[in-house]
């Protein structure tokens, strides 16, 4: 939906149609087109960006100056970090999952993430690997700063707190972390929506082409509700990605906390 250029007067393809249109050439396969570029995406940049994170929150906590605001900035350090990382996997991605909806004389037939870096490079040359890299680290930036920033902010604020319909006080639990991940997911997905648009069209593109061209262009021909494109199934992933996302993440805490307190005990 990103990707796909919408004509004055027509209106934008809907996920539902775009769906139905991919299942029909690919059957359900399609829906995990790019599954192998995905992972290589989350081993490299969710990798760099929640570990550097937790780093800095250690070392600042460890300073007493562990306050929202130097949190925040910690968060979007970490996440432009992981933008860099993950670059090379997020233009794969990006192009793999895109492909289905190109004519086929311009489709890049990755068979799989390995195979489309080998191709990228052979191509584009190492320069392949960098495209986009500006728009994407913003967007890690605000990424990380909405997503692992307001996760910390909610859980903080939640904590303590009575949820009225199930009458039950919230604790360090994975309730807990379930609210906070969802909310975290809502926030992420709003704050990251125009850098992610922008990102996705400069990765499908094999030409020459900047960020401000295809804002420019994009404003002209669409109107800034393509800002928003795509709004609905970015967070149908994002929210139970975050929520998947903290939830492991906190109980893999838990046990590695468990453990070294049992060892030192």
């Amino acid at each position: 939906m990103q990707t796909l250029k919408t004509i004055p007067g027509e209106k934008p393809m809907s996920a539902f149609t775009i769906l139905r249109t991919t299942m029909a050439m690919s059957g359900v396969r399609s829906l995990y087109t790019g599954v192998t570029a995905s992972i290589l995406r989350q081993m490299t940049y969710s990798l760099v960006r929640l570990g550097s994170y937790e780093k800095m929150k250690l070392s600042l906590s460890r300073e007493g100056q562990a306050s929202s605001w130097r949190l925040l900035v910690a968060a979007m350090v970490a996440g432009g970090l992981g933008g860099v990382a993950g670059n090379p996997a997020d233009v794969l991605l990006v192009r793999m999952t895109s492909d289905m909806l190109r004519p086929p004389e311009k489709r890049y037939n990755y068979s799989n993430v390995l195979a489309g870096l080998v191709s990228l490079v052979k191509s584009e040359g190492m320069r392949g690997l960098t495209r986009g890299v500006g728009t994407n680290t913003i967007r890690a930036v605000l990424m990380n700063g909405s997503q692992v920033g307001s996760y910390d902010f909610f859980k903080s604020k939640l904590m303590h707190r009575v949820v009225p319909v199930l009458n039950v006080k919230l604790k360090d639990n994975i309730l807990l972390h379930s609210v906070s991940s969802c909310l975290a997911g809502l926030v992420a997905t709003t704050v990251c929506a125009p850098a992610d648009v922008l990102k996705s069209r400069l990765m499908s593109q094999s030409g020459n082409a900047s960020p401000m061209r295809i804002l420019r262009r994009s404003l002209r021909d669409e109107g800034p509700g393509f800002l928003f494109r795509g709004w609905t199934p970015a967070f149908i992933r994002l929210g139970p990605n975050t929520i998947l996302l903290f939830v492991f993440f906190e109980q893999l805490k838990k046990g590695w906390d468990d453990a070294k307190a049992f060892k030192f005990s």
